[in-house]
């Protein structure tokens, strides 16, 4: 039941994902988490940095979940991101690679160093993506919520270098 073989001919294993992300205000302290499920085994994962904003700690959330699997899986991942989920059900991420990496309004795609890394990570493996409602109820949501606080109330907080680096990029642009 776990295992099924791949369009391209793999056993794969069936992973499902739950991932949350979010940040105290935004920019502010921030954390992510996520939950692993295979069959009985359930494995949990929580990070946090020091200045960061929600939408990247959402990505953060699912790419820590892809990239800590060791083989390609079929994975079936919720979040209760519409930003995560919409860029890669309406293929969003698509166009923006297409394009340069800029959006139809012709300015630059947020978070490309994320968004470039879960590409990556995605494409190891066989993806669903689906969309869960946040704080509805849903216990692996909920649990996932915990860990982002968790993660950040345990303090030694890392530094989300993609997001200096994004800010400092931007006010350049201002001072030009």
């Amino acid at each position: 039941m776990w295992h099924i073989v791949s369009e391209r001919g793999r056993d794969l294993k069936k992973i499902v994902v739950y991932t949350d992300g979010g940040a105290r205000g935004n920019p502010g302290p921030g954390g992510y988490g996520a939950i692993l499920t295979f069959g009985k085994y359930r494995k949990e994962l929580k990070g946090g940095f020091d200045h960061t904003t929600n939408n990247r700690m959402e990505l953060m959330a699912v790419i820590s979940a892809l990239e800590s699997l060791s083989e390609s899986c079929q994975v079936l991942l919720h979040s209760d991101s519409r930003y995560v989920i919409d860029a890669l059900t309406k293929n969003w991420l698509k166009g923006w690679k297409k394009k340069g990496w800029t959006k139809s309004d012709k300015k630059p795609v947020l978070n490309q160093d994320l968004w470039r890394r879960l590409a990556a990570a995605a494409s190891r493996h066989e993806m669903t993506w689906k969309w869960v409602k946040g704080h509805a109820g849903n216990p692996l949501n909920e649990r996932c919520d915990e860990l982002v606080h968790e993660a950040i109330d345990a303090g030694n907080l890392q530094t989300d270098q993609g997001y200096l680096d994004q800010q400092s990029a931007s006010d350049e642009g201002k001072l030009l």
